[in-house]
């Protein structure tokens, strides 16, 4: 009779370790940036590697205003036909972000 209800006991124990749910955990990512200030330049000023990148990248392309910062990182704001973007590049003309 005592192994019944100890065995009875370990299969209501092993079917309870089953009806848990656990909960997914949820990762949350945070991306700080610690971005420099960009002071306003003027078109002329931007280097020939980025206005080629640029040329490329999007023909016909028109660049509105330009911008820099202490890493000589450009922020260039360009329009192409209706549409208005923002788009970053290094000194050397390589797409940061588009």
């Amino acid at each position: 009779m005592k192994k019944l209800i100890l065995s009875a006991a370990v299969v209501f124990a092993s079917l309870s370790i089953y009806a848990t749910t656990s909960l997914p955990s949820v990762e949350d990512k945070t991306e700080i940036c610690a971005q420099s200030e960009y002071t306003e330049v003027s078109a002329e000023t931007v280097p020939a590697a980025v206005k080629t990148a640029l040329e490329t990248a999007y023909p016909g392309a028109k660049l509105l205003k330009a911008y820099v910062n202490d890493k000589k990182e450009y922020k260039l704001e360009i329009a192409v036909k209706d549409q208005k973007a923002t788009v970053y590049s290094d000194v050397n003309g390589n797409w940061l972000k588009i």
